[in-house]
């Protein structure tokens, strides 16, 4: 971790809960901020059902600026995943630099029973990392090494 924090402009969406936390996180030692669902005023009260082995968007509620050369990573909340079963589908998400719209996460609910996100819930965890950007060169052939083409579970299970 680096003394310095990176700088992370950060804009709430019209029509989206003021009173909703922005992202911060939860203690001096953790890699991802807390995100939480911000829903449109007509899901407020009920909450929205994820169904069992469905998919929904949640909504957060803000747009980022993320400076170039970083990314924001949405990744699943551990508790989330083992007490109900519900992740981050695309895990982890990414948003890129010059992304400048509504942040959602992608949650699956893996479980057998519907899960409810209420209003203000802390849904999933955001980690800002930098990005390397690679130059993709064509050749005829690969330098060889011991495991080769081996693929999928070629090197054993231990």
């Amino acid at each position: 971790m680096t003394d310095q924090p990176i700088q992370i402009r950060i804009s709430r969406l019209e029509g989206f809960d003021p009173g909703v936390p922005l992202p911060a996180y939860g203690t001096i030692g953790s890699a991802g901020s807390d995100v939480r669902a911000n829903l449109p005023a007509e899901e407020r009260s009920e909450g929205l059902v994820i169904p069992a082995r469905g998919v929904r968007l949640v909504p957060l509620g803000f747009a980022l600026e993320v400076p170039f050369g970083h990314e924001a990573q949405i990744r699943s909340r551990s508790g989330l995943a083992l007490k109900h079963g519900v992740a981050v589908l695309n895990s982890p998400g990414t948003i890129d630099s010059d992304y400048r719209g509504q942040v959602g996460v992608i949650l699956v609910n893996h479980g057998s029973s519907d899960f409810m996100v209420r209003h203000g819930d802390r849904v999933a965890q955001m980690v800002i990392g930098p990005v390397i950007r690679a130059e993709f060169t064509e050749t005829v052939a690969l330098d060889e090494t011991e495991r080769g083409a081996g693929g999928f579970g070629s090197t054993g299970v231990d």
